[in-house]
């Protein structure tokens, strides 16, 4: 899910506009703004708002808000009498409530901040329109458990240009991003996936063939140059028709885009819900997700495929039967203090989930970007490290201060990100701001996490029984390396706001993982 402006088809079922003369809720129906004609409908359909509301077999009101910039997004209804309670449902954990009445035989939406808009029903004339612009819905495969890839058996890392670029991308960009991933030493550290993100796809010729727009004249020649550098090339499409930010999806075409992918030399594909939401319903997720997978499988060349859907639908649940290698838990992440920890540190209850060749993906990095300090982007990468999450960096590499890449690369933090047991860590005490994480590691070894969310210093203390470890145990600092001896009792460290210090534990004589960044 991106923040990108875009204009998309509307997909409705045809049955809607006969629902709504015999439901016995009157709410039932579709719903467009007072003052759009059909005229509007057909010239510039991503302008108009359309509401759908249906009611289950149960009498249940649930519905779907089909809008330019959050496609086919669903949305909890509930009525007591005139008075309507929306909630569209963009992401988990991420709700945006509208209040409504009904009035006269239309729906008045406000919220906060925002002017009354009436509602009025479709007529059959604009209903059939709709119907029209719909496309095709095309069969989706019986669910299934794939057999695993074999691929990511540790988080993926790499780069992704949407946090910095958005769409404004080219083939020189991700040549010279290449290079500067070389050159900064962030390759040698693992950031090997380039990911270009929205933005690069063209039209469809007329064998139905995705060609890259004028801007990517050549992606199987930039695919090269990419491996000959020792580095992976990352594509994104959507299984909807059109991306986030309303370019050419893969819907209709998920076979024939698999091959293209292959046959261009790529080795991870993100596959965004997009306008897919316009199509289906958020059940058929695991369906929509496979049908791609199964693709990717057929054309023989080993690709990441990487869930994004925001974490809807207990995606955690079935992201790796249906062939994910990560899968987003969250709606995307800003280069905010409160929008990164707020992602960051409800990924808890998802970390039983996570493992080699399925990972939770609370979303890229941030780090670089310049909205955060830098004891904040320490504990943003802190925090990703403990939850075993995908190291994506967002930043203009080629303009990377020596603090980003000292934060970016530091052995030790990589390698409790990294560690091959694969289980991610948990939230083990919390008291107000003060948390304390830990993370079972390969070889006995434990990574401890202690965090300050408040806004002033504080001592962040842990007893070695509250954490459930044993006593005599040798403490490193994972960022500067530095060793602090054996602790038989607690763990006690002044921690700065927003700030985290981040621990290897380990039998005494056992040697510490990893050292100091460079």
């Amino acid at each position: 899910m991106h923040r990108a402006r875009c204009a998309l088809p509307l997909a409705l079922f045809a049955a809607l506009a006969a629902a709504c003369t015999s439901a016995p809720d009157d709410l039932v129906g579709t719903w467009i703004p007072q003052d759009a004609t059909a005229e509007i409908l057909e010239r510039e359909p991503g302008r108009v708002r359309v509401l759908v509301i249906r009611q289950g077999a149960g009498g249940e009101l649930s519905g779907r808000l089909l809008i330019p910039t959050l496609a086919g997004m669903p949305i909890s209804v509930r009525r007591e009498g005139d008075r309507v309670q929306l909630a569209l449902q963009m992401a988990r954990g991420m709700e945006q409530p509208f209040a409504a009445t009904m009035r006269d035989g239309q729906l008045i939406i406000g919220s906060p901040g925002e002017a009354a808009a009436p509602l009025r029903r479709v007529s059959p004339e604009e209903a059939r329109l709709l119907d029209q612009l719909a496309p095709k819905r095309h069969p989706l495969p019986a669910v299934k458990a794939l057999p695993a890839n074999g691929l990511a058996r540790t988080p993926p890392m790499g780069f992704s240009t949407w946090n910095h670029f958005a769409t404004e991308i080219d083939d020189r960009t991700i040549r010279e991003i290449a290079d500067a991933l070389v050159a900064t030493g962030l390759r040698d550290a693992g950031y090997v996936h380039v990911n270009i993100d929205d933005g690069w796809q063209g039209a469809r010729d007329a064998s139905g063939e995705l060609r890259p727009n004028e801007k990517f004249p050549d992606m199987p020649a930039l695919a090269d140059y990419l491996h000959q550098r020792g580095l992976k090339l990352g594509i994104y499409t959507s299984p909807g028709p059109k991306s986030c930010a309303g370019f050419a999806g893969s819907y209709g075409h998920e076979e024939q885009d698999a091959r293209t992918f292959a046959a261009w030399g790529v080795d991870y594909v993100k596959y965004d819900w997009c306008s897919a939401g316009l199509i289906y319903d958020d059940a058929e997720m695991p369906a929509v997700y496979q049908k791609m997978a199964e693709a990717l499988l057929a054309t023989g060349r080993p690709m990441v495929f990487s869930i994004c859907q925001y974490g809807r639908a207990d995606v955690w649940k079935w992201g790796a039967a249906a062939g994910g290698n990560l899968w987003r838990t969250t709606g995307d992440i800003g280069d905010r203090w409160d929008v990164m920890s707020a992602i960051g540190f409800q990924q808890d209850e998802l970390s039983p989930f996570a493992g080699p060749g399925q990972w939770n993906d609370p979303d890229m990095l941030e780090v670089g970007n310049g909205g955060m300090s830098t004891t904040e982007y320490r504990t943003h990468m802190t925090l990703w490290a403990m939850l075993a999450a995908p190291l994506i960096a967002g930043h203009d590499v080629r303009r990377s201060s020596p603090e980003t890449i000292a934060l970016l690369t530091n052995r030790a933090v990589i390698a409790i990100d990294q560690d091959p047991l694969g289980r991610a860590g948990r939230r083990v005490l919390q008291r107000g701001p003060l948390e304390v994480w830990t993370r079972p590691l390969d070889g006995g070894r434990t990574a401890v996490a202690l965090f300050n969310r408040g806004e002033a210093p504080a001592e962040v203390v842990a007893s070695l029984a509250e954490l459930g470890l044993a006593r005599g145990l040798s403490a490193t600092d994972a960022w500067t390396g530095r060793s602090l001896g054996v602790i038989d009792e607690r763990i006690a460290a002044d921690v700065e706001p927003h700030g985290s210090v981040l621990l290897v534990l380990a039998p005494v004589g056992d040697a510490p993982s990893g050292s100091a960044g460079r």
